[in-house]
């Protein structure tokens, strides 16, 4: 009786944005969830300058210039490493926020940012390729473990009401380093021969700021109670060379813009819709991109189309399929199994990116303009399994959540004992969180 009214109680208790929790997403985002973004989108406008210095140092070795198949072999692993890393870091997820807890986990995270930025801003001083691939795979490692800490830190430390808005944050940060990468990309900035070190290198400054400032905000309060016990705790729409840079930035602009919307419509439109809208707009995109690209050699105007459909699918993909995984998979499993889940969503997740970079340029070269049919595919799939499937779980908390689906299954699952302990002591854990804020 005592467990279901202090249930009740907290249930309608409405938690909100103290500056230490504010401070706690700022440093979190910035610091993991930034680079992340930032070393999606780096590699690319270098591409050039970097393949050039790959010949040089062979040829400064060797005495003789490589062959194209094995300079493009080269760069295709530099490219492919950073999402196979990832997938090596979502498998280490489980064990390492088990052991040493959410914030712990990000602050050991920052090795895998701060030495390859090293190893990568010397390797042109170092004349050796090898030391970027290296690097590439140990700063994919880093990306993918913070892509699923940090949305299961701030979850577990965000108050219901918030929970959707704040699980959005690194979506955000992530955009956020997307754009900021294709800005220093420019080659008039840093994307040229003697800028390129300087631009890989850069990823190690957020890590260098989250190293130093996290360490004085708290810990999840749900890991530290249930786990520890311790209550106190473009090329393709033919558009000109010279103006890709500029239309890359203007699609990572309207990425960062739309992820900023989503944070603001999550908690009014919920996750489901969000994430139908999302894949609907990506279907249809894709659907008209391929007819354009289609039609663009005998209609005037179809290159400034394609231009469009990658923007529109930029805007479906921000709003709902790239930012709400993270909060839905925070929010349907319990502390228990939240790691295990996190592992496996997030290993998904990275070996995707994978072989769809490994694969892409064979199924391009093969069916030509009918490639983005295959995605439209995938996205009407995914939508038809959400609107079956996938319930709407805004302003519930996890254990309501829980309820949900086992009521849906037709199993009974108890109130356990942590949970109850957990609503008791929420009160005293948001007290305190808001006398540090004061």
């Amino acid at each position: 009786m005592e467990g279901s009214e202090v249930l009740q109680q907290s249930t309608k208790r409405k938690g909100r944005l103290t500056r230490v929790l504010a401070f706690a997403i700022l440093v979190s985002t910035f610091g993991s969830s930034f680079q992340y973004g930032y070393n999606v989108a780096v590699i690319n406008s270098p591409a050039t300058y970097m393949q050039q210095f790959y010949n040089q140092s062979y040829f400064d070795r060797y005495g003789t210039y490589m062959d194209n198949s094995f300079q493009t072999v080269l760069w295709s692993l530099t490219v492919s490493m950073y999402p196979l890393g990832g997938f090596f870091g979502s498998l280490m997820v489980a064990p390492l926020v088990n052991t040493l807890g959410r914030k712990g986990t990000l602050l050991f995270n920052n090795i895998f940012s701060i030495v390859p930025a090293i190893l990568m801003g010397t390797s042109k001083a170092a004349k050796s390729f090898e030391i970027i691939i290296f690097a590439r795979i140990m700063i994919g490692i880093c990306a993918g473990l913070s892509s699923n800490v940090v949305p299961m830190y701030l979850g577990e430390l965000s108050p219901k009401n918030l929970r959707g808005a704040i699980g959005v944050m690194p979506q955000l940060f992530i955009t956020t380093g997307i754009l900021i990468a294709q800005i220093f990309g420019i080659r008039s900035i840093l994307a040229n021969e003697k800028g390129w070190p300087l631009l890989l290198s850069l990823t190690g400054f957020p890590a260098v700021v989250e190293l130093i400032l996290l360490p004085f905000f708290p810990e999840s309060p749900r890991f530290t109670l249930i786990q520890k016990g311790n209550l106190t705790g473009a090329k393709a729409a033919r558009v000109k060379e010279n103006d890709i840079q500029y239309v890359t930035v203007g699609t990572g602009a309207v990425n960062v813009f739309m992820t900023i919307a989503a944070i603001s419509i999550i908690e009014a439109l919920g996750r489901r819709m969000l994430l139908l809208v999302g894949f609907a707009i990506c279907c249809i995109s894709c659907a008209v991109l391929t007819m354009s690209l289609n039609l663009q050699d005998n209609v005037d105007g179809m290159p400034y189309l394609s231009i469009a459909c990658i923007i529109i699918y930029v805007i479906g993909h921000a709003i709902g399929p790239s930012p709400i995984p993270y909060v839905i998979t925070t929010e349907m499993f319990r502390q228990s199994s939240r790691p295990a889940a996190f592992m496996v969503a997030g290993s998904v997740h990275w070996l995707s990116n994978f072989i769809v970079g490994l694969i892409f340029p064979f199924l391009e070269k093969g069916l030509g303009e009918y490639s983005f049919i295959i995605f439209g595919g995938i996205c009407l799939a995914t939508f038809a399994y959400i609107f079956i499937i996938i319930p709407e779980t805004k302003s519930k908390t996890f254990l309501e959540i829980s309820q949900m689906f086992a009521k849906r299954n037709k199993v009974e699952i108890k109130l356990e004992s942590e949970h109850l302990e957990l609503h008791k002591t929420n009160t005293d854990e948001h007290k305190e969180v808001k006398s540090t804020a004061m």
